[in-house]
């Protein structure tokens, strides 16, 4: 922690708890707002009378106001928070917390947006917001980047704020698709990066899943072996990481599938892989998109997933993560995954995956 951080809270705890209070409720209003006092209540956990004297005084130093639906957070609420974020990730533990799970994992960096998507949906945004502002630091060097799906993944291209396009970028849809939730599929949200920042986008119109028969079809077509060239040179690789068990519904697996994933104890799915709560990879997928095994190569890699409920899913596959992965998560999962991994004693078991 910082010196000078660590000396006020010894000479001013109160002050620490305080700030923390008031930090936590504009930055929720900000999340969620507008809001009435009763919902503020129960996702900061505090009385609604408390609620009522803490927005009273941040309302009395212009930091909210009341609009139509509830309180929302003002421009000068918005300043205020962008300047303390970094105070409060190291008042708050969260700092730590990143270095923590971070020599644990083995990756590169660790970044924890404040509070659990699981409690909060609007958390996933400021997990995106996180990822956007480090992916706009890799665009000056880097620009064919590959991306995955997933509603995570998407938050990141709804977090990007470019203020001069760059047509060098390309992203490239790195999975077919799956099932019927368009919004979230790799096509949507590689073209929602090239929106917006002025790149181009290049689709790939396949299932996420194809029999033997097909597969082996498929990767024999020029337009499905330029699509792998373009895995193969990628700089930037942009992916989620999803529950096993939810993945397999969205891919309308088949019975047999559903009974191996399940027989299995599959927690966590990567890349067509799906991990039981030691790293093995229990099942398989054939799908058109990047392979794991060509993650190695590539120099930037982001994951982005959040949620105590998560957490075993996200411990599962960063078991085989290449070292320069930078996870972008939340409070509630990186709690979980620390309380998970102290369970098992502490240690993280390696496997090799095969292609």
């Amino acid at each position: 922690m910082n010196p000078v951080v660590d000396a006020q809270q010894k000479l001013l705890p109160e002050m620490a708890e305080l700030l923390k209070t008031r930090y936590s409720i504009l930055n929720t209003i900000q999340m969620e707002g507008p809001i009435g006092r009763r919902t503020l209540s129960e996702l900061v956990h505090l009385t609604e009378r408390d609620i009522r004297r803490e927005t009273d005084v941040l309302r009395s130093q212009n930091l909210l106001y009341t609009r139509s639906g509830g309180m929302a957070v003002s421009s000068e609420g918005a300043e205020v928070l962008s300047r303390l974020k970094e105070t409060m990730k190291q008042w708050s533990g969260l700092s730590e917390l990143e270095e923590e799970l971070g020599a644990l994992l083995g990756i590169k960096r660790v970044v924890i947006a404040a509070q659990d998507s699981d409690e909060i949906p609007s958390v996933k945004t400021a997990i995106g917001r996180e990822a956007a502002r480090y992916l706009e630091k890799q665009f000056p060097s880097h620009k064919r980047v590959a991306v995955t799906g997933g509603s995570t993944v998407a938050s990141i291209a709804e977090g990007l704020e470019i203020e001069k396009p760059d047509p060098r970028l390309e992203f490239v849809a790195a999975r077919g698709g799956l099932g019927e939730d368009v919004l979230h599929q790799a096509n949507t949200i590689a073209s929602a990066f090239a929106k917006k920042t002025g790149g181009t986008c290049r689709t790939l119109y396949l299932p996420d899943r194809l029999s033997k028969e097909a597969y082996e079809l498929m990767t024999r077509e020029p337009f499905i072996q330029e699509m792998t060239e373009l895995y193969n040179t990628a700089e930037i690789v942009i992916h989620g990481i999803g529950d096993a068990g939810e993945m397999a519904a969205r891919r309308e697996s088949t019975p047999e599938e559903l009974e191996r994933i399940g027989n299995g104890g599959a927690v966590g799915e990567a890349f067509g892989y799906y991990f039981d709560e030691s790293g093995q990879a229990v099942y398989r997928i054939r799908t058109v998109g990047i392979q794991l095994g060509q993650l190695e190569k590539v120099p930037v890699i982001l994951a982005a997933a959040g949620g105590r409920s998560k957490a075993k899913a996200i411990l599962s596959y960063l078991k085989h993560a290449p070292k320069q992965t930078v996870l972008f998560t939340d409070e509630g999962a990186a709690k979980a995954m620390i309380k998970n991994s102290q369970t098992n004693g502490g240690k993280l078991h390696d496997f090799e995956i095969s292609d």
